[in-house]
């Protein structure tokens, strides 16, 4: 009577078929790793339903507001230093942006000038074109900046020039929103084709203008004294430190030489004592003191900086 086959036997044969398998599978492996031409991808089509009109129409309404954000804010930043809607909580309006929103002051200068450019280049733009315009108040084909960083070397230009200069952007662009960089050099290009002769000299009184540019902020009608010229700017002294000033935002006195050397004398004086570190009132006077438009100080506020000045010394 035959034996019936051996349990171990079935195991040892089972084994010895996984293992051919593993095995074969191992050279497949290595057969595609080594030619990887021969393996198989299988791509599962996923159908992309389109927007629905709504879809569309929700798109372009919420990119018009991440567009517009910094225009925003600089319109409510605007609104809410002129109202002076800070003053229940905070003493000053710089003081109210760093504690509310952490900017600094010039972050929010930038970004008030920046709305009042952006109005600049839709009113130039809207006066020349006769489209539909959407909810937001522009023209459906109209390209607007999209960053405060886009419109910042526009500050250099005359309003009039704004919308010009940005167009000429848009068109390096290709139809689409510019970078700072090419809106920087649009605006040189600009200048250079508009270039006037900068005749000012070292040791001339000139008052600044700031006429919205917001590295000037605080500083519209001091005078100050000239140290260096450039070609289209100066570096100019006045009683708080040193500035460069684009030609545009500086008006001549016209003092004689040596009234001129009198006003160098005193600012001199003046940018002392603000180096010494006084209260606080005490740079209110010298700040009202860089802003006489006279080539002489009275004799009160001659007597007043001459106290100032022996504080300082003891």
């Amino acid at each position: 009577m035959p034996k019936p086959p051996s349990k171990r036997n079935k195991a040892t044969s089972a084994a010895s078929s996984d293992s051919t398998l593993s095995h074969d599978q191992d050279l497949e492996d290595i057969s595609l790793q080594e030619n990887p031409a021969l393996a198989t991808i299988n791509v599962t089509a996923v159908e992309v339903p389109e927007l629905t009109e709504q879809e569309i129409s929700d798109r372009l309404h919420l990119e018009r507001k991440v567009e517009r954000a910094f225009f925003e804010a600089g319109k409510a930043l605007t609104e809410l230093r002129d109202r002076r809607l800070y003053r229940s909580t905070h003493k000053t309006f710089e003081e109210y942006c760093r504690g509310r929103f952490s900017y600094t002051y010039r972050h929010v200068n930038y970004l008030i000038a920046g709305s009042k450019i952006v109005d600049n280049i839709k009113m130039g733009t809207n006066s020349s074109q006769n489209e539909s315009q959407d909810e937001m108040g522009t023209n459906s084909s109209q390209i607007l900046p999209t960053s405060e960083v886009q419109v910042r070397p526009l500050a250099k230009l005359e309003p009039q020039q704004q919308p010009e200069a940005w167009q000429q952007a848009v068109e390096q662009a290709e139809g689409k929103v510019p970078s700072g960089r090419i809106v920087k050099d649009v605006v040189q290009q600009i200048m250079e084709r508009t270039k006037v002769p900068n005749t000012y000299q070292i040791g001339e009184v000139c008052q600044i203008l700031a006429k919205d540019n917001p590295e000037l902020r605080g500083k519209g009608g001091c005078w100050c004294i000239v140290n260096h010229v450039g070609e289209f700017s100066c570096t100019v002294k006045t009683w708080d430190g040193e500035y460069t000033v684009g030609l545009q935002h500086l008006k001549s006195f016209n003092y004689l030489p040596a009234e001129c050397e009198q006003m160098r004398v005193i600012c001199d004086r003046i940018n002392q004592v603000y180096s010494g570190g006084l209260e606080e009132s005490v740079q209110k006077f010298l700040e009202m003191l860089g802003k006489v438009n006279c080539a002489y100080l009275t004799a009160l506020e001659e007597k007043l900086l001459g106290v100032l000045e022996s504080e300082i010394r003891v």
